[in-house]
């Protein structure tokens, strides 16, 4: 496809609230970050998977008074600055937790280093992953910072509804302005579900309602 977006999903309202679009297909995701982060607002929490894990990134998302809770890339420089330590077991495996540095431009950041050892591989042949996140203890422990990264995944749902149901990507449409263009038309359409979608789940209750929607999308 020509050209590439960055969405961004609000967990709560399950509805896509920003795209930063780019007309260059083979542009790296990293060249949006600026713009992306111009975009923060203090108090929110950003949660993202290991390609947003970049100093600039990270150090961007505390200057806007703001947190964030990102898998750790193994490229990205840090200094431990305690031991891993043993903090539970859950369903997928078990939790363990240490405090490191992270530096860049001459400031230093000490933030949560939340690692989940897993009980199955994961299909990246992944055993374990590590998350990293400035928020403090006091308001997420280290088994509610697994908990919200698992919800990420939520993400690519959103994708698979808006490729497979909403035709956002037309493989005749070769203009990346044209592409872009429908690309969002279908996020719109997929918003206008979710507002639907949260009516009737207030309504109908929401298990009943995920439960229809789901055999909707699989016809």
């Amino acid at each position: 496809m020509p050209g590439k977006s960055l969405v961004v999903l609000d967990p709560d309202l399950r509805m896509a609230i920003d795209v930063f679009p780019c007309e260059d297909g083979h542009a790296q995701e990293r060249s949006l970050f600026e713009s992306v982060l111009q975009r923060v607002k203090a108090g929110e929490l950003w949660i993202a998977d290991r390609n947003m894990c970049t100093q600039g990134f990270l150090f961007g998302i505390c200057k806007a008074s703001s947190d964030f809770l990102i898998r750790e890339h193994k490229s990205l420089p840090q200094q431990a600055i305690s031991e891993l330590e043993f903090q539970c077991d859950v369903e997928t495996g078990s939790i363990f937790e240490q405090t490191v540095a992270l530096t860049y431009e001459g400031n230093c950041l000490k933030v949560r280093r939340v690692v989940l050892r897993l009980k199955k591989v994961t299909r990246d042949g992944d055993w374990e992953i590590a998350i990293l996140t400035s928020l403090p203890q006091t308001v997420a422990s280290a088994a509610d910072v697994a908990q919200l990264y698992r919800g990420r995944w939520s993400v690519e749902t959103l994708f698979q509804i808006v490729t497979k149901n909403f035709e956002g990507e037309i493989q005749t449409l070769g203009y990346p302005k044209a592409a872009l263009f429908s690309f969002c038309l279908a996020l719109v359409s997929y918003n206008i579900l979710a507002v639907v979608r949260r009516a009737l789940g207030s309504v109908h209750g929401v298990g009943k309602i995920e439960s229809s929607l789901s055999e909707f999308y699989e016809s």
